[in-house]
């Protein structure tokens, strides 16, 4: 159930954040994120803390990514790693790039 959840989040043209309101790396991939002018409907924002499934979501990230950590970051069906992953990527401005190739901004 939990890796049916994540896939079916996951598409070639968005970009899907998991994430736990609290973990102040979530924060970090969110504001990055935000930045951005997104198309309406590429860009999710997950909140995975409350869920019954939780630990089983991050076993699935654990297994696709080799890290179980929040955030996750995902452009299009690719991991991009989390918090610190997303800021480096935009502070280098390969960020922007991986987001255009997808069609994801305005």
């Amino acid at each position: 159930m939990a890796q049916e959840f994540v896939e079916t989040k996951l598409k070639g043209d968005k970009v899907v954040l998991f994430l736990k309101p609290s973990c102040p790396y979530c924060v970090m991939a969110k504001e990055v994120l935000s930045k951005y002018k997104f198309k309406a409907g590429h860009l999710e924002f997950i909140d995975i803390s409350g869920r019954n499934d939780m630990s089983k979501i991050q076993d699935y990230f654990l297994e696709i990514t080799g890290a179980r950590t929040v955030p996750r970051v995902f452009v299009g069906e690719e991991c991009i790693g989390g918090g610190s992953d997303v800021a480096e990527l935009d502070r280098n401005g390969k960020l922007e790039g991986m987001l255009t190739s997808i069609g994801a901004l305005q």
